[in-house]
């Protein structure tokens, strides 16, 4: 009863401040309020019991849990009233390849005298994107090679006046502005930031391998989401090359093993690192040589992306996205005795939300004015590559795709005060954000925790790098009757307890979906404001994406 209290008394709020903002003032009040309802935890938790149930075995790709994941968002869909969103069909088809990748037990470290083996999964991981049955590397000399970034536009090059060809190097993760707020974006971590650029950087320079150095706090994650992510068979786009334009090993060592690493060598870890977040650092041999086989067991196929549409009523040909990614990291290592990786928070809330939004928008008495596309991604866990295949194949071209507004890892504190903004100041989006947190008597906040880079990390990102605004939101921080610092709390213990582990799963009764309900509707009234304008949102100055949108 409390409940419906609190839902109808949102509602009541939600019309008057309606009745107060926008041109559309009397002309959408109240069909946002009828629709609005259609958005409600009795809905939201229906939908999630079946996504993040064991029955979907994780809903990892290529595996009989995609099948019966997306044949029932299908059926959602179809059952809401949507139309295909690819010509006649709800699926894109997205070719990838998947590689189980089993290195040897232990990674050898030689240097003049001394030794040191490594051990799989507690000391290293490795794999190689390389569809080969098996590739290895011998005495490779170890180079410390600093963030193994190239950056122009900060003046930094980790890989000047250095030949890699043949070389592993050894990178730190995130970018110097995690330790020094003068650098970069400062704690505002940047794409140069995240591991696949790493990967990606350390590719084009044409390195036999790379090891990035896991630590913590500049991670944003403890070394078991690592260890869980890399244990199990790994997924990319299928390339003419067969990946041979990759690096022939790439993994992940400890910070521990790191600092044992470094003084084998002879050196000093703590002034390498110091040395390193200076615009001058010149990478540093190690003077060691590292060796090891990896045996891959190769499977090609097609993975799917779900895709679903309302058609504009005058401007069909004009698209606004939301999106949500539907996979996860399906069955693997047993873990206090579920080894099946659910993904409640991540991202079975996401896409619960895409199916209350579409049905709050079949709510509405006529279509929107804009077409209003649901995409619900695969592999996002995989590298966003789903999402980074629809950005090169897009079902609406992308100067007419109006804004993306995407959806991962929702309500985790609760009812709040606030809405978290990733990437805060990127683009206009923020500002129809701003408005409809407003009705709601809520305000939108940058993400506390900056470093994390979490606008580089869900599936919006790759819309932004073709140029298509995008907004991330998250959890609200600030809740209403415990505040801030729980609130940070209930995020802080999600990611060290149940992040990409098999303990994220969804209990109706102990899930507080208010603020869920409350996140979605704003996202719902923004996107229906937004799917009622002739205007197209633009990345803000400053933004690296703002060029990018100006040549479409």
């Amino acid at each position: 009863m409390k409940n419906h209290i609190a839902l109808a008394a949102c509602a009541l709020i939600f019309l008057a401040a309606c009745k107060q903002e926008g041109k559309n003032d009397d002309s959408y009040g109240s069909p946002d309020s009828s629709a609005i309802k259609a958005i409600n935890d009795s809905s939201l938790s229906k939908y999630l019991s079946v996504i993040a149930a064991d029955s979907l075995e994780g809903r990892k790709p290529f595996t009989s849990g995609e099948t019966k994941t997306i044949n029932y968002l299908k059926g959602e869909f179809e059952q809401l009233g949507l139309k295909p969103g690819n010509g006649d069909s709800y699926f894109q088809e997205v070719p990838m390849v998947e590689i189980k990748s089993i290195p040897d037990d232990k990674m050898l470290i030689k240097g003049k005298s001394v030794s040191l083996s490594l051990n799989y999964l507690t000391e290293f991981v490795a794999g190689s994107r390389r569809v080969q049955n098996e590739v290895s590397i011998k005495n490779s000399p170890l180079v410390f090679a600093g963030y193994g970034i190239i950056a122009p536009e900060y003046g930094w090059n980790d890989y000047k006046n250095l030949d890699v060809k043949g070389k592993t190097v050894v990178v730190l993760i995130n970018d110097p502005g995690f330790s020094d707020s003068t650098l970069f974006k400062g704690k505002n971590m940047t794409y140069y930031g995240r591991w696949t650029y790493k990967f990606e950087e350390a590719s084009r320079q044409g390195a036999a391998g790379i090891l990035i150095i896991h630590d913590t706090a500049p991670a944003a994650y403890p070394w078991t989401v690592v260890r869980s992510g890399w244990s199990k068979s790994k997924l990319t786009l299928q390339t003419e090359d067969n990946g041979m334009n990759r690096t022939v090993v790439e993994g992940w060592i400890g910070l521990d093993i790191a600092k044992k690493l470094f003084a084998l060598g002879g050196q000093s870890f703590e002034a390498l690192v110091a040395a390193a977040r200076k615009k001058d650092f010149k990478a540093v041999d190690l003077n060691l040589t590292t060796s090891l086989t990896v045996k891959n067991k190769i499977k090609k196929s097609v993975t799917y992306n779900v895709l679903a549409l309302i058609p504009g009523d005058k401007l069909k040909n004009e698209a606004i996205i939301y999106s949500a990614h539907w996979d996860h990291l399906g069955i693997g290592e047993k873990v206090q005795g579920d080894s099946i990786y659910n993904g409640a928070v991540d991202n079975a809330t996401g896409v619960a939300s895409l199916f209350e939004i579409a049905s709050a928008f079949k709510k509405l008495p006529k279509n929107p004015e804009r077409t209003i596309l649901f995409i619900s991604y695969t592999a996002e866990e995989q590298g966003l590559l789903g999402s980074e295949y629809y950005a090169k194949h897009p079902t609406f071209p992308l100067n007419k795709t109006v804004a993306n507004i995407n959806m991962d890892m929702m309500g985790l504190a609760g009812k709040t005060k606030d809405i978290v903004v990733y990437g805060y100041g990127q683009s206009e989006l923020e500002d129809f954000a701003a408005v409809s947190a407003k009705k709601q008597n809520r305000v939108i906040v940058p993400d506390p925790v900056p470093s994390s880079g979490l606008y580089y990390r869900s599936d919006h990102f790759n819309l932004a790098k073709v140029g298509v605004p995008s907004l991330f939101t998250g959890s609200g921080i600030d809740n209403i009757k415990n505040g801030r610092e729980w609130g940070l709390q209930q995020v802080a213990n999600f990611t060290k307890n149940r992040y990409h582990s098999p303990q994220d799963n969804f209990d109706s009764k102990t899930w507080d979906l208010s603020g869920i309900v409350e996140d979605v509707r704003m996202l719902f009234d923004m996107g229906y404001r937004l799917s009622d304008e002739t205007i197209y949102p633009k990345w803000k100055d400053g933004s690296e994406f703002k060029s990018i949108r100006e040549k479409k």
